[in-house]
C-alpha cells in the first residue's frame, strides 16, 4: 500500500474512522442495491429511511450546529435529548467534540488551525481531515459551557452505544415488528447504513462545496459561500457566507424566499414553547454588511482595472457613503440606548422608554432612507463601470 500510494502519510491515518467511512460507503453501493433488486423498495422502507434521514440530519443542523455549537437559541430538555440521540446516529462524534471542532473552524477559518481548512484541498475539507490526523487533537478548552450540560456529557460518555442503538438496532426492531426479518434487514441497510452515508456527506459538503462554489454577498474575507442548491440538500445550511458573518443567528437562510427547514423547525419549536431566546441579527445590520461588501467589490473593480468614475458620480457616491455612515452611527447609538432601557424595565421610566423607542424608530427610518440613497448611487456607479 505504501508503495502504491507513497504520498499518503500512513502514520497519521485514523484507521477506525477510515474503516467505518469506507465500509458504510461500500455497503451502500453494493449490498443495498442487491437488497433493493431482490426485495424492491416498499413504502415502509422509503418512509423509514426518510424519517431517520430527517431526524438525524436535523439533529446535526438544529442540534449539534445551531444549538450546541453556536448557542443561537435555548431548548428544553426533550429537544436537547432528541437531538443528542439522533445526532449521535450520524456517527460524526459526540456533540461536545463536534462543537469543539466547529468553533475552531469559525475562529481560524481558512488558516492552519482550522480543522477542515479548504486551503489544504477539497478532499481534506470534505473527508480527509477525518481520515488522516496530521495534527494532534487540541484540548477542548472552547466548550466549557457544554461541559456544564449534563445531557451533553452523558451523550459524550455513551456516544458509541447511543449511535449504534439509534442507527442500527432501532431500525431493525421497527422493521422486525413491521414485517419480520426481511424488513429488519432492509431497515438496517436503508434507514441505517445508507442513511448514515447520506447524512455524513450532507455535512461534509458544507465544509467542502460551501467553501468552493456559490456567492459571497456578506463578506469576501473568507472562503465561505452561499449556495441555494446546497441548501436544498443540507436543511438550509447552504447559506454559509451569511452564517460565517453572523454565526450566532438561528437562521442561515435569512431572506424570506430562502430554503431553510432548520430555521423553520426552530421557529415552530419556539411557538410550542420548546425553544426560547432565538438570536437574530437586525435586518438593518444585515443590509449594512451587504453594503460594505458591495463597496469593497466596487473599489476592487476600480483598482484592478485602473478605472475612474465620472466626477459627478464619484461625488454622489461619496456623499451617499457619508450619509449612510452617519445614519448607521446614530442608529447603533439609539438601538443601544433603547435596548438598555427595555432591559431595566423600570415602571417609573415608561415615558423615557417610549421616548427612546420613538427616537430609535426615527433613527431606523433615517438609516433606511440612507440605505436606499446609497443603493441608487451604487447602481449608477456600477452601470458607469460596466
Amino acid at each position: 500500500m505504501k508503495k502504491l500510494f507513497p504520498r499518503i502519510p500512513w502514520h497519521a491515518v485514523s484507521w477506525k474512522n477510515s474503516a467505518f467511512l469506507m465500509l458504510t460507503l461500500a455497503l451502500t453501493v453494493t449490498v443495498v442495491p442487491i437488497y433493493l433488486w431482490t426485495h424492491g423498495l416498499s413504502a415502509f422502507q422509503a418512509i423509514l429511511f426518510l424519517w431517520f434521514f430527517i431526524a438525524t440530519g436535523l439533529s446535526i443542523t438544529l442540534g449539534y450546529h445551531r444549538l450546541f455549537s453556536h448557542l443561537s437559541f435555548k431548548a428544553s430538555w426533550p429537544v436537547r435529548f432528541f437531538t443528542l440521540c439522533f445526532g449521535a446516529a450520524a456517527f460524526e462524534n459526540s456533540a461536545l467534540v463536534w462543537s469543539a471542532d466547529h468553533r475552531l473552524h469559525h475562529k481560524f477559518v481558512d488558516h492552519e488551525d482550522d480543522p477542515y481548512n479548504i486551503n489544504e484541498g477539497f478532499w481534506h475539507a470534505h473527508i480527509g481531515w477525518i481520515m488522516i490526523k496530521l495534527r494532534p487533537q487540541p484540548p477542548y478548552t472552547n466548550v466549557s459551557d457544554l461541559e456544564r450540560d449534563r445531557l451533553v456529557m452523558w451523550q459524550d460518555k455513551h456516544y458509541v452505544s447511543i449511535a449504534l442503538f439509534v442507527s442500527f438496532v432501532l431500525p431493525a426492531l421497527i422493521g422486525l415488528a413491521w414485517g419480520g426479518w426481511g424488513e429488519a434487514l432492509g431497515a438496517v441497510l436503508l434507514a441505517g447504513v445508507a442513511r448514515v452515508v447520506f447524512v455524513q456527506h450532507m455535512t461534509f459538503f458544507i465544509n467542502s462545496l460551501c467553501h468552493t462554489i456559490g456567492r459571497r454577498p456578506y463578506s469576501s474575507r473568507c472562503t465561505a459561500r452561499d449556495s441555494a442548491l446546497m441548501a436544498l440538500f443540507t436543511f438550509g445550511e447552504g447559506y454559509h457566507n451569511y452564517h460565517h458573518e453572523f454565526q450566532h443567528d438561528y437562521r442561515n437562510g435569512v431572506k424570506p424566499w430562502q430554503f431553510d427547514p432548520t430555521k423553520w423547525s426552530i421557529w415552530i419549536l419556539s411557538k410550542l414553547g420548546l425553544a426560547t431566546q432565538l438570536r437574530r441579527v437586525p435586518s438593518e445590520r444585515i443590509l449594512l454588511t451587504e453594503i460594505a461588501e458591495k463597496q469593497r467589490q466596487l473599489q476592487q473593480r476600480i483598482d484592478n482595472h485602473q478605472m475612474t468614475l465620472p466626477e459627478q458620480l464619484s461625488a454622489g457616491l461619496h456623499a451617499a457613503q457619508q450619509q449612510l455612515h452617519l445614519a448607521a452611527q446614530a442608529w447603533e447609538q439609539k438601538k443601544t440606548e433603547y435596548g438598555k432601557a427595555v432591559e431595566q424595565k423600570l415602571a417609573e421610566s415608561r415615558l423615557k422608554v417610549a421616548a427612546l423607542k420613538l427616537e430609535f424608530d426615527q433613527a431606523t427610518a433615517r438609516l433606511r432612507s440612507a440605505i436606499e440613497h446609497w443603493q441608487q448611487q451604487h447602481q449608477l456607479a456600477s452601470a458607469a463601470l460596466a
